[in-house]
């Protein structure tokens, strides 16, 4: 994969501790870009927000990273993260570990979002619900 640079937008749910996680540990390479945080429950008159919501990209379903005017969702994001990030910190290095193959981040993502899915309903917080 050739990365230039660009914006690298990091859409997630502010509510979810593991979401939480990955928008304060995650670095991308600083020849990549700048890294924009968009908390979706917040952020609802953010641009990017609204044109996730006309491309039809469900929020509940995952999160969004969009770099280069192309959108990742779900496992996806995992994988361009992985593909975007530093090797600094724990965070970064076992996210490109995990995720640098695109099939393990789609054998791994069903459970992370069940993790993420458990985690917003102990908390007793309902779906974004970004495209009712």
């Amino acid at each position: 994969m050739t990365i230039q640079s660009g914006e690298v937008w990091f859409v997630y749910d502010g509510d979810c501790p593991i979401c939480q996680v990955a928008a304060n540990r995650f670095q991308i390479n600083k020849a990549v870009g700048k890294l924009h945080l968009v908390n979706a429950r917040e952020d609802k008159e953010n641009p990017v927000y609204k044109e996730i919501n006309e491309k039809g990209l469900n929020l509940d379903e995952g999160m969004v990273i969009k770099f280069n005017d192309v959108y990742y969702h779900g496992r996806d994001a995992l994988y361009i993260m992985a593909m975007l990030g530093t090797n600094q910190g724990w965070f970064n290095r076992l996210n490109y570990l995990l995720f640098r193959s695109k099939f393990f981040a789609k054998i791994c993502y069903p459970s992370l979002k069940a993790c993420r899915n458990m985690a917003i309903k102990a908390k007793g917080v309902g779906k974004i619900d970004n495209l009712k």
